[in-house]
This record gives C-alpha cells, sequence and structure tokens, in this order.
C-alpha cells in the first residue's frame, strides 16, 4: 500500500511540475506527458500515453527523442540528430542536448535545452527514462542576433571583413583536403571618390547598399559569400569553382551592377560600375589565401587600368610580371 502512495504520489508531482517533461518505459511508450509539456507542445497526454508517438510534439517526421536514445542505449547517435549536445553522466547514460525544434502541433518553432535520464530498479535494470525541456527561444535568438551583428557589416548587412578572412582560411582549408578548385572575386566600385564628392556621404551610403544587395542576389551556391572587404571595395568567396566560372560569374555582377542604372558622378556621363578582379586556385595550384587575394588584386589593377567595368581573371604571367 505505501508503495502505491508513494507511486501515485511521484506521478503527480511529474504532472504538475512547472517544467515540460514526459516518462518514457523501456520500450520507448509514454508512461507521463504532464501538463507543462500539454502547454508546450499543444498536444494533450491523452494523445500519446500509452503509445510512442512523442516525437510528434516536437518534429514532423518521425525520429528519435534525447529520451529514445537513453531508453535504447543509442547515446552515440546524438552526434547525428543534436547539433549541441554532451554525456552528462557517461556511467549512468545521462544526456543533454540543445535544438530547435518545429512544433508541429502549434506551428511554432522553439530552441530547447534537453535533459534525459534513466530511471533504474533496485536491481540496477531500466523501469523509465525522464526527459525535461526548457523552452530556450528567447535567449538563443537573442545570441543569434548578436552572433549577426559580429559577422555583419554595420551598413550593407552583408558580411564583413572578419567574416571573409574567416570563411576565406575555412573553405581554403576544405578544398585543399578535396583537391577541389577555389576562386575569389575583388570587386571594386569605379571612380567612388568622385560619386560621394558630388551626392555626399549619405547618397554614397545608399549606392554601396544598393550594390552589395545586388551582388548578395548575383551569388546564388551555397557556401557562397560576399563581404564587404572595406570602403568601396567587396570581396567574394567562390568554393568548388575554377578560373573560367568565376569570370563568368564575375560578368553577371558587374552586369548586374550597371542595370543598376545608378546615375554616376557627372550629369551626362556614364552610371556607377565596379571592376573585378578574379583569381582561382586552379591556376594557382597551392597558392595560400593570402596569395590568391592578392593575384585576385592584380587582376582588379588591370581591370581598372583597362578602363574600368570589366572582369580580369589572373593568370600567373601577369602576378609575376606584376612582381
Amino acid at each position: 500500500m505505501k508503495r502505491v502512495k508513494e507511486y501515485a504520489f511521484a506521478v503527480n508531482l511529474m504532472q504538475h511540475l512547472v517544467v515540460p517533461a514526459f516518462v518514457l518505459d523501456p520500450q520507448c511508450k509514454v508512461l507521463i506527458w504532464n501538463i507543462a509539456c500539454e502547454r508546450l507542445t499543444g498536444i494533450s497526454g491523452a494523445e500519446v500515453i500509452g503509445t510512442s508517438d512523442h516525437w510528434r510534439g516536437f518534429y514532423d517526421t518521425p525520429r528519435p527523442c534525447l529520451a529514445d536514445l537513453v531508453a535504447q542505449d543509442r547515446a552515440a547517435d546524438i552526434h547525428d540528430l543534436y547539433a549541441q549536445h554532451e554525456k552528462v553522466e557517461a556511467n549512468n547514460r545521462r544526456l543533454y542536448a540543445e535544438n530547435w525544434c518545429v512544433m508541429p502541433q502549434l506551428g511554432t518553432r522553439r530552441y530547447l535545452a534537453i535533459d534525459a535520464g534513466p530511471i533504474f530498479d533496485d536491481a540496477g535494470a531500466l523501469v523509465a527514462v525522464v526527459e525535461t525541456l526548457r523552452d530556450m527561444t528567447t535567449q538563443r535568438e537573442a545570441q543569434n542576433a548578436l552572433e549577426h551583428l559580429a559577422t555583419r557589416d554595420g551598413l550593407t548587412g552583408i558580411a564583413n571583413r572578419r567574416t571573409f578572412d574567416e570563411t576565406l582560411h575555412t573553405e581554403w582549408n576544405r578544398a585543399a583536403r578535396g583537391r577541389k578548385p577555389m576562386s575569389v572575386l575583388m570587386v571594386d566600385v569605379d571612380h567612388f571618390k568622385s560619386y560621394n564628392d558630388s551626392f555626399g556621404h549619405p547618397q554614397g551610403d545608399e549606392c554601396l547598399k544598393r550594390i552589395a544587395a545586388v551582388m548578395a542576389k548575383s551569388v546564388l551556391r551555397s557556401g557562397e559569400l560576399v563581404a564587404r572587404y572595406g570602403g568601396e571595395e567587396f570581396a567574394v568567396i567562390l568554393p568548388d569553382v575554377e578560373a573560367r566560372m568565376a569570370e563568368q560569374l564575375g560578368q553577371r555582377i558587374r552586369g548586374s551592377v550597371e542595370q543598376l542604372q545608378i546615375p554616376g558622378a557627372h550629369p551626362d556621363g556614364p552610371v556607377v560600375t565596379v571592376s573585378i578582379g578574379a583569381a582561382s586556385t586552379s591556376v594557382f595550384a597551392g597558392a595560400t589565401p593570402a596569395q590568391l587575394l592578392a593575384a585576385a588584386d592584380v587582376a582588379l589593377y588591370q581591370a581598372k587600368h583597362l578602363g574600368r567595368n570589366c572582369v580580369v581573371a589572373i593568370d600567373r604571367d601577369s602576378v609575376a610580371e606584376a612582381s
């Protein structure tokens, strides 16, 4: 009788915890789905108790929750299922993870901190797994906002110089490991000092923002990055792109900027344009990130020398002559 009362008290306590929680048996069927979990997921306990459908509260398609991994002793799978995770107690199968969940019943997306731990009987046999959840969406969104500010250029909203430098080294290392090409473009706004002198810095800022926006739209493949390199100069990282394709992408950017039809510094003169230098590891095999950037700078200088509003893809002979 005492054990029955203790069990009833434990269930009642779990039901009224302010922290969302549910309990699975060793076969991953729901034993308890507390009131706070109902509020978090929009699913009542009656819908899931006795079933293995608890995933429906968090995901669109069936997949293990953290409690399932504990119940099935599958801690190693946490690496594939959760972006941020750790094994809290290696000797006791406790797991901790953080994860974005789509919350399909409510039509919302929440960032949850999740703890899952086993309950064993006196003989050491698993009798249940408890999973508790904390909604950390507000904190995560604030953190994301701060990280975004740290990686974005304050004027144009595209990547800043720091992000460019970090991404360049990351992509260069990846390309070297996979023996794949990588290209960079250096992009400079033609006659921008004259433009600023004629229209003022606020108009100059607006010009840079429009050019940054059209450049970002011109670079569409995953992994490619457009950054403000400094002043009126932009830079583009193109993973898995060899020299000829880099030149073609440069031409697309050049044409897109020209099509903006931003009036130039002189009423009867040309519209605002850009000059572009391109360099690729498919031409400069073994080049370091700094050498690749230096080669693109040489190409940009040549584009300026050729009359601007053009793209130059550099080769080794040109760099040697410039040196």
